[in-house]
């Protein structure tokens, strides 16, 4: 049932979307009086969603990072709020996680998967208005999710979901996306679908049905937020986490992977060390990740056979997830020299590295015994991140690199060195944070497990939090410097945009024979 806040949230969040409709009409606009380009329109590769989508990400990176580490500080000191709830730590968490997953990494999903699905298919966006569509209508739900967990209206599910008017729109928007990859494909001048394709498709595919069967809802009002849930009790538990857990499968997992068999072969200049693997690969993660879920609820309600069927399932997720982990390391092979003098190459390294490492250890924490100790402590916030800072950004970063002196024409970056400086701060940043997290969780599930010998408990919850703050104190800083690494990005982008000289692009056109995948090697 949705916690509707004081006033008129409808009110507010409709004249939220009347100024992002006017923002959007004034962008368009502005764009039709530009002059005509050179290239023809029905041939030319169509990236100026792309470029949007690619500084639409770093400002939701900007702001969304920077609201977590307001969201850490307020765990080690909790007077960092201003007047009224909408600063407190139950409101701004779900803003700051939604706008981290959904609104940096949505949007470079989107944005990426425009250009890779052109490039390996030698072919044109289907639509000239629905790229626009997709792009400006997902970011309208982040804003109205985001503005709605400030207001304090959600459906009180585990993972805060916004109002039901705004599930219904993302409907809208996710099947336009579909669609138009789709459309994209069947026009392709490549007979081969490269597996990069794969992993997009299967993210926006399942995120799909994820996000309607979990958010099956009846509005108690057409004119109000309130709503009830379809489902309830265990089978609701079962069903948010169903969606949960397969949301990293396929929003935080198969669409990054995507970003990875693409844009990392093409920055090491390697073939992909085996294709076959990489289906292989596809195709056991999107098997296996189906039925973990249940994992997250081990001692609970939940059947015994539903909650071992999980932790079998995730035990087994490990072989797919390091094949393609270890496809991307063995990539690198003969190019190793470049990982060490190209920082972009770094991040995707790096990333391919925390990847295997999360994996490993989500599979590990699957197992019952092992999460007896570690739920509903800070273990899982470490494991959380390890993946979210490690993975997801570090991938993110790197493609976002690779790809912007190519979409904008430019001869290389603004600044290598600030490349540089973003790596050192964003592993820096990631170690302190896990590593912090790690500690952290490991000691409140030892405390809490903890007995005299008379049978009762030997540390009160308050004695675990005055044992935490030391670590919630370097959370904070290991978040601080991740987002100045992002900050540093996202000035490097803009500067390379304006300052820049342009040169001749390497492939404008779809039937260039150097617009193709990465290549594949022989045998495969």
């Amino acid at each position: 049932m949705a916690a509707v806040g004081r006033g008129d949230p409808m009110g507010a969040q409709g004249w939220i979307v009347a100024l992002c409709a006017g923002l959007v009409v004034i962008f368009l606009l502005r764009g039709l009086d530009g002059p005509e380009p050179v290239e023809d329109r029905a041939t030319a590769y169509y990236d100026d969603p792309t470029r949007v989508g690619i500084l639409i990400s770093l400002a939701w990176a900007v702001v969304a990072m920077s609201t977590g580490v307001w969201v850490a500080s307020q765990l080690a000191w909790p007077d960092l709020r201003f007047d009224g709830a909408w600063s407190s730590f139950g409101r701004i968490r779900p803003a700051h996680t939604s706008g981290v997953i959904f609104g940096f990494g949505g949007n470079a999903l989107i944005a990426t998967s425009f250009h890779v699905m052109q490039r390996t298919s030698r072919a044109r966006l289907a639509g000239q208005v629905s790229p626009w569509f997709v792009l400006f209508g997902f970011n309208l739900f982040c804003i109205v999710a985001a503005s709605g967990y400030l207001m304090g209206i959600t459906q009180s599910k585990e993972y805060a979901e916004p109002e039901w008017y705004a599930d219904i729109w993302l409907v809208i928007v996710w099947v336009t996306y579909f669609t138009l990859y789709i459309r994209t494909l069947a026009r392709r001048n490549e007979p081969h679908i490269y597996v990069a394709n794969w992993y997009y498709m299967a993210f926006i595919l399942v995120m799909a049905i994820l996000h309607i069967v979990n958010n099956l809802a009846i509005p108690a009002s057409f004119a109000g937020a309130k709503s009830y849930s379809a489902f309830s009790g265990v089978q609701d538990a079962m069903i948010q986490w169903w969606y949960g857990h397969n949301a990293v499968a396929f929003f935080l997992t198969a669409g990054f992977l995507g970003m990875l068999y693409y844009f990392l072969p093409k920055r090491a200049e390697r073939p992909i060390y085996s294709y076959r693997l990489s289906i292989l690969s596809f195709w056991g993660i999107v098997f296996f990740y189906i039925w973990v879920g249940s994992h997250h609820l081990h001692y609970t309600a939940l059947p015994q056979w539903v909650q071992t069927l999980g932790m079998t399932f995730s035990i087994m997720l490990l072989i797919p997830s390091w094949a393609s982990a270890g496809n991307a390391l063995m990539t690198l092979n003969g190019a190793w020299h470049k990982v060490r003098d190209d920082a972009t190459l770094r991040f995707m390294m790096v990333a391919a590295v925390f990847y295997g490492l999360s994996t490993f250890e989500g599979s590990f924490m699957a197992v019952r015994a092992v999460n007896s100790l570690s739920h509903y402590t800070d273990w899982t916030v470490g494991h959380v991140h390890s993946g979210a800072m490690g993975w997801v950004a570090m991938i993110t970063f790197g493609s976002i690199y690779a790809v912007v002196p190519l979409l904008w024409r430019k001869e290389s970056m603004y600044s290598w060195k600030l490349v540089e400086w973003h790596f050192w701060l964003a592993l820096a940043g990631t170690v302190i944070y896990v590593f912090a997290m790690w500690n952290s969780g490991i000691i409140q599930g030892l405390m809490w497990r903890t007995y005299t010998d008379s049978g009762t408990l030997a540390y009160s919850f308050t004695d675990s939090l005055v044992a935490m703050h030391p670590y919630y104190v370097a959370r904070a800083v290991g978040g601080g410097l991740f987002v100045a690494g992002a900050v540093l990005c996202a000035f490097n982008v803009l500067m390379t945009i304006r300052r820049v000289p342009d040169r001749v692009p390497e492939y404008d056109h779809p039937t260039s024979s150097e617009a193709g995948e990465p290549a594949v090697p022989a045998g495969e």
